[in-house]
């Protein structure tokens, strides 16, 4: 896989004050950074906190309230084809009659446009992906017909067939079998190798401390962003995720109150510096 052409420059990602909303309320408020070529972004946030709404806008799926986003220093819709988006599963609906090769080779489509069929090089780039994700012998089963950990994998492989200079990756951990995980984690590192620019949102502080080289905590609005010992000092940890979180002898707890029955889960936590 080749995603960054010698013909292109670096693929810096500017965000420059953006604001994204629903039905008049703002999910996103004048939101300004700086993602390096090749960074890895962990972007860590409570539910409602402005993750996916961060990453439609990203893709052009949600028009922006006012800012601006710039791939390539180009205005966002210039690149058709230079970012891609692995959404959540729980918004895709998996009924839909379709093989796993044709959802890989949705990837293409930005190539292809609505004239020209696939040729030696797509099926060859759809090929390598389905190897890459370890699902080759899954080409021709129906998408509704696999597991959560394999449609995961399925929409990582749509993903890698676009050849994307940014990849956008949102919460790819939740609901997923340890296999699938450690895959998505053998991917990081690889893109990390082809200089592929990766933004992944994740509740697990954990993950993002150890995972990731820099981090973008968000709530509604940019928190902080650096390393993961600056960006998860326990004034941007209680700013983010407020009521939500504890501290006990500096390892932050996030609380879940939301489960069954009314129980307190703590499932989250980091040492803090």
């Amino acid at each position: 896989m080749t995603p960054i052409e010698s013909t292109q420059p670096p693929a810096r990602l500017e965000l420059d004050k953006i604001s994204v909303g629903y039905n008049g309320a703002l999910a996103l408020r004048e939101l300004s950074v700086q993602i390096p070529h090749g960074g890895q972004v962990a972007v860590v946030g409570p539910n409602g906190a402005g993750k996916s709404t961060l990453f439609k806008a990203l893709v052009g799926l949600l028009p922006l309230r006012s800012g601006r986003i710039f791939i390539h220093g180009e205005p966002l819709g210039h690149h058709k084809d230079c970012v891609a988006y692995v959404p959540q599963r729980e918004e895709v609906d998996w009924r839909f009659p379709v093989s796993v090769a044709e959802v890989v080779m949705m990837g293409r489509f930005a190539r292809l446009g609505w004239t020209r069929r696939p040729d030696k090089s797509d099926h060859a780039a759809v090929l390598q992906a389905l190897e890459q994700m370890n699902i080759a012998s899954l080409a021709r089963r129906p998408i509704g017909d696999l597991s959560g950990g394999q449609q995961q994998r399925v929409f990582l492989a749509r993903a890698l067939a676009q050849e994307p200079h940014i990849l956008l990756m949102d919460e790819p951990f939740t609901g997923v079998d340890a296999a699938t995980q450690e895959a998505t984690l053998a991917l990081l590192d690889h893109l990390k190798k082809d200089g592929v620019t990766v933004m992944v949102s994740t509740h697990d502080l954990n993950m993002a401390a150890k995972r990731f080289e820099t981090v973008l905590l968000l709530n509604r609005e940019l928190v902080s962003y650096g390393s993961p010992e600056a960006a998860f000092s326990p004034e941007s940890i209680q700013r983010a995720f407020g009521g939500q979180v504890l501290f006990l002898n500096g390892v932050a707890a996030i609380v879940d109150d939301c489960c069954p029955g009314g129980e307190e889960h703590i499932h989250h936590h980091h040492e803090t510096p």
